[in-house]
């Protein structure tokens, strides 16, 4: 299932158009990724205690419409894609029913020990990852 969570636009998020500046929607994707992920079991503060990054290795978004300041978003985020090194998000950014930008990103995981190259992601992990994932 997707997950939801809502972020109201700041102010500083937008440009002197009055409108989110493109940017910004990387944020928003993070905030609806890690949030999932907390809620499948997945904290990134757990992970990076254990010494494990996620680095995004791959990211694109296509904007259809425009938030302004003050706009209550909601960022819906997919699992979409879990393999023993990487996971892969899809995002909807929307405000009511209407999308605004849509998205995806792709994360390695990566050793802080082993001078942050990447290696397969610790099997709990990949366990509670592969419960939330929902291909397409």
């Amino acid at each position: 299932m997707p997950y939801d969570i809502n972020v109201r636009v700041r102010y500083a998020e937008t440009d002197q158009m009055g409108v989110v500046y493109h940017s910004n929607y990387l944020v928003y994707f993070e905030i609806g990724r890690t949030e999932m992920m907390r809620a499948s079991g997945i904290s990134y503060a757990e992970l990076e205690e254990r010494g494990y990054v996620l680095a995004v290795v791959e990211s694109s978004m296509k904007h259809t419409g425009s938030a302004k300041y003050d706009d209550l978003l909601t960022v819906r985020t997919w699992l979409r894609q879990v393999t023993k090194t990487r996971l892969r998000f899809e995002y909807a950014v929307m405000r009511g029913g209407d999308v605004l930008t849509s998205g995806q990103t792709a994360l390695a995981f990566l050793s802080r020990a082993d001078n942050m190259r990447p290696v397969r992601a610790p099997e709990d992990v990949h366990v509670n990852a592969s419960k939330a994932c929902e291909p397409e």
